[in-house]
C-alpha cells in the first residue's frame, strides 16, 4: 500500500507539473532539448501529463490500480531510456519511477493471472 501511494504521489506531482510548471526544468543537452521540444510541440507531453495525473489519482485512491500500473510502465521505461541516452543526470528519478512501478506491479500480480493464462 505504501509503495502504491508513493508511486501515485510521484506521478501525480510530475503530471501536474506538465500543466502548471511549478518545478524548474534542469539544463539539458542540445539533443535532449530538441527531443523534449518535439514532444512538447506534438502535444505528446500533454498526453503523458494526463496519463500521469489519472494514474496517480487512481493509485492513491486504489481504483483501477493494476491497470494504471501497466499503463505507467510505458512512461517509466521511456523516462529511463530518455535519461540513459540523452540526459544522464536525471536517470536517478526515472530509475526510482521504474523501480516503484515494478514493485506495484508485483503487488498486483494476482490481478494479472487471467491475462497470462495461455
Amino acid at each position: 500500500m505504501v509503495v502504491r501511494i508513493l508511486l501515485g504521489l510521484f506521478v501525480l506531482v510530475f503530471g501536474l507539473n506538465k500543466f502548471f510548471d511549478f518545478m524548474p526544468m534542469p539544463e539539458m543537452s542540445a539533443e535532449a532539448g530538441a527531443y523534449f521540444g518535439a514532444l512538447s510541440s506534438a502535444k505528446t507531453l500533454t498526453l503523458v501529463g494526463i496519463v500521469e495525473v489519472v494514474a496517480g489519482l487512481a493509485l492513491i485512491l486504489n481504483k483501477y490500480g493494476a491497470l494504471m500500473a501497466l499503463i505507467l510502465m510505458s512512461v517509466a521505461v521511456n523516462a529511463v531510456l530518455f535519461h540513459l541516452t540523452l540526459d544522464q543526470g536525471g536517470v536517478g528519478g526515472a530509475a526510482a519511477l521504474l523501480i516503484l512501478n515494478i514493485a506495484v506491479i508485483i503487488g498486483y500480480k494476482d490481478k494479472y493471472k487471467d491475462l497470462l493464462v495461455g
